[in-house]
């Protein structure tokens, strides 16, 4: 919100200069994102006000900050005296009070044509371009008041009516920028008797503008309701000074002293003169809110007890209205301002003012000791520092996406559609975080990053199963570091693999990987990921995520070269939690006694997964069985076809005794005649 110095001093008579008010009025709440000096001395602040905020998206609402900053006065600006008739030379009809509460009309004879140089150089220094007389006033109205006011020809009002109605199917409007639009029955428009001449709170229509040949005009001054303003303004795509402040939420009981500032700078600047009656429709008046305030509420806020005349002197100088009570005030909120709903946004008005920097360090009162942290707290800060001690670097993506983006990785059935989308790029709820997350690795390839890990803690969407926590990891590039030995080498399946059994380890979770059913994944460097045993023996065979390859297809759609491999992994941290192990963490002292170590080869089907094997040699080992690991597969000359020769090591331990070569032979008999049983096969 860009202000001129001079026109903030026409209502309060603030001292200093321009840094000086500015620092003043940064420590309650309002940055200044730049001052301009102009060659003549005054100076232009650039204000950010906050969404929340609208009442201080004018130079009064401003000034009332400043003078309750600084202990002064406000000024009003002088209105003309116009009475308020039934009916005048317009006559106005709500139809929908819903989303339009109050409209005024005011006719008045006008001249159009240039407005004076004073008000054309405030209007630059606020960064609107002056138009003519008629327009530039109601520029002028809206930034000095902050109520938003248009002016259509009289003239070109069909049956001097006019409607405040909802579009009609079909209708087609032209509005002030030249673009023919749509409208549709959810939207609001003012019309006269025969067709529409506005958009409802954000533009007019190029049909009813004012003109140089313009001799009568309609001020109009109105409340919409926000939401609907907002709805409108989106789905056109249509954002103008006006919706901004209207969907922000305007003052209902604004508009009549802004008909009236608008029709006395009519007469100021010479440009004409109103009839004298105003034609104000306001069938439900919206009336001040009342809240309680009590000093012992903001003593526990603040830290301190702050003085009944300062409460008094800062929520009377915003324009707040007080009774005392006992235990505090009653205080009258004024309907400009929507941001006051409760007692602590009086307590927060009270405090900006009097001054945070005034306020004692303090640890607030507990009344009852403190919740226990949530353990998916805990449990999402040991994984991070898992993933990044593996070298994996954190992203954190939108929840939102596109549904074409999301499709892969669920049926469309099961996604969470967005009732009100900001674009269709953010469409549905993401039924994965894996999309934003390759999106992320996309990124950093295309800027030259060749090894890029990164892995997001989050929440996946469906229809089916609702929301789960879920922790999802991305790798393209290389598997390890350069060494003398040998050059780096690309990443695999096993590196991926390795990074969830090590989740599965902080998660205090036994899983296994079977074979997998993703489209989205490439068949045979990929797997789900499900448990293997736990205490409740019906949560057993659950699945618990998926990892892999992510499929070329998929990879190009997200802008990642196909010919590089992407692994991808996702674990469904909910379910994992359902599945963990019980009971506190053991530490166990290194072993006494020696291990023993038998290898074994053995020719299989070579579409057995070696996960299979290990699950049927756990099966017939005894409990001294300590350590399975495959050190050969060879699949050639010699083998017939559909078979497989793998070796395997296998490493028993006792933590009792050293084990005999008896038991050490009866263990790799029953392992054998196990693997023979199961999976036909034969040792070699």
């Amino acid at each position: 919100m860009k202000i001129l110095l001079s026109w903030l001093r026409d209502f309060v008579n603030v001292p200093g200069t321009a840094e000086e008010i500015a620092r003043t009025m940064s420590v309650r709440g309002f940055a200044v994102e730049g001052i301009d000096t102009l060659p003549d001395g005054d100076a232009v602040f650039d204000f950010e006000i906050m969404a929340n905020r609208p009442d201080c998206m004018s130079v009064v609402g401003m000034a009332r900050e400043v003078a309750t900053a600084y202990g002064l006065e406000v000024a009003q600006p002088a209105p003309v005296g116009l009475a308020t008739a039934d009916r005048s030379d317009i006559e106005v009809v709500i139809e929908d009070p819903d989303l339009c509460p109050r409209y005024a009309g005011a006719v008045a004879d006008v001249t159009v044509g240039q407005s004076p140089g004073w008000m054309q150089a405030r209007l630059h220094a606020a960064g609107v371009r002056p138009i003519s007389n008629i327009v530039d006033i109601s520029n002028y109205v809206m930034l000095e008041l902050g109520q938003p006011m248009h002016a259509f020809d009289f003239a070109r009002i069909g049956g001097a009516r006019i409607r405040v109605r909802r579009a009609r199917p079909g209708e087609m409007l032209r509005t002030l920028d030249g673009q023919v639009r749509e409208l549709t029955p959810d939207m609001l428009m003012i019309a006269d008797a025969e067709r529409p001449v506005a958009i409802g709170g954000v533009m007019g229509g190029a049909d009813s503008e004012v003109s140089s040949s313009t001799k009568t005009i309609v001020f109009e001054a109105a409340y919409f309701n926000p939401l609907s303003v907002r709805r409108t303004s989106k789905r056109l795509g249509l954002k103008t000074e006006a919706s901004i402040r209207f969907e922000r939420g305007s003052d209902p009981n604004l508009v009549s002293p802004a008909m009236a500032r608008a029709c006395a700078l009519l007469e100021l600047v010479g440009a004409g003169r109103a009839r004298g009656t105003i034609v104000d429709r306001y069938p439900a008046p919206i009336g001040p809110r009342t809240l309680r305030l009590r000093r012992e509420k903001i003593a526990g806020l603040t830290g301190t007890a702050i003085p009944d005349a300062d409460v008094r002197r800062i929520l009377e100088g915003l324009g707040f209205s007080l009774s005392e009570t006992a235990d505090g005030w009653s205080v009258t909120v004024p309907t400009r301002r929507v941001d006051a709903q409760r007692e602590v946004d009086l307590i927060e008005e009270v405090a900006r003012h009097y001054g945070f920097d005034r306020l004692p360090v303090t640890f607030p009162a507990l009344a009852a000791p403190a919740p226990p942290p949530d353990p998916r707290i805990m449990r999402a800060r040991h994984l991070r520092t898992v993933l990044t001690a593996a070298g994996f670097s954190e992203a954190v993506t939108f929840g939102f996406m596109a549904e074409p983006a999301a499709a892969p990785f669920t049926g469309r059935d099961d996604l969470v559609p967005i009732a009100n989308p900001l674009s269709e790029s953010f469409a549905v709820l993401r039924p994965s975080v894996l999309p934003g997350l390759i999106d992320a690795v996309s990124h950093n390839r295309r800027r030259e990053q060749r090894d890029v890990r990164l892995f997001e803690i989050g929440a996946r969407f469906s229809k089916s199963l609702g929301e789960h926590r879920v922790v999802a990891c991305a790798w393209t590039g290389v598997g390890g570091l350069d060494h003398w030995s040998g050059g780096a080498r690309e990443v695999d399946f096993f590196d991926i693999k390795g990074v969830v059994e090590r989740l599965c380890q902080a998660l205090r979770v036994e899983a296994r990987t079977d074979p997998h059913r993703e489209a989205w994944l490439v068949p045979g460097r990929s797997a789900a990921l499900v448990h293997d045993g736990s205490p409740r023996a019906e949560s057993r065979g659950s699945k618990l995520g998926v990892l892999g390859q992510l499929a070329p297809s998929v990879a190009e759609a997200h802008g990642l070269p196909g010919a590089d491999p992407v692994y991808v992994a996702e674990l469904d941290l909910d379910a994992a939690e359902r599945v963990a192990t019980a009971g506190e963490l053991r530490v166990e002292p290194l072993p006494r006694y020696p291990s023993v170590t038998r290898d074994v080869s053995i020719l299989i089907a070579d579409t057995l997964s070696a996960e299979a094997v290990r699950a049927t040699i756990r099966e017939a080992a005894p409990a001294t069985l300590v350590r399975i690991r495959e050190f050969d597969r060879y699949q050639g000359k010699g083998i017939h076809e559909g078979k497989v020769s793998l070796a395997l090591r296998i490493t028993f331990r006792s933590s009792e005794r050293t084990l005999t070569d008896a038991e050490i032979q009866a263990a790799m008999e029953a392992i054998v005649g196990a693997l023979r049983e199961k999976h036909g096969a034969v040792q070699r």
